[in-house]
């Protein structure tokens, strides 16, 4: 079960380094702030990378998974860093694509939680 703990948060940390990298190129060029932003987001793009192949379970399915954990940390960055708050569609929209991401990973938990 801790195999289990370590790739959700796993999971999680990957999507924070996707999306503050792609964050940076946001607030460059459509908020118009310096350059410099984009050095510590593509460091965090690289370290996405990385991690995206520390993943137990095949690569496809690994993209196929983290969808649904990107989209829900989409959401998160929505209510925190955007100050906007998600709507029902927003959230029903994330559970039918997590609930996606868990059948896609479900089958292969005995990869994942291996010991």
């Amino acid at each position: 079960m801790k195999s289990l703990y370590t790739s959700i948060g796993l999971f999680a940390i990957t999507a924070a380094a996707e999306i503050f990298g792609c964050y940076t190129f946001y607030l460059w060029l459509t908020l118009k702030r310096s350059a410099v932003w984009l050095i510590p987001g593509m460091a965090s793009l690289a370290l996405f990378g990385w991690l995206l192949t520390l993943h137990p379970t095949a690569a496809g399915r690994t993209y196929a998974a983290y969808g649904g954990v990107y989209i829900a940390a989409s959401l998160a960055w929505l209510k925190w860093v955007d100050g906007q708050s998600p709507d029902r569609w927003d959230f029903l929209g994330a559970l039918i694509c997590f609930t996606g991401a868990v059948i896609i990973l479900l089958p292969h938990l005995k990869t994942i939680t291996a010991d």
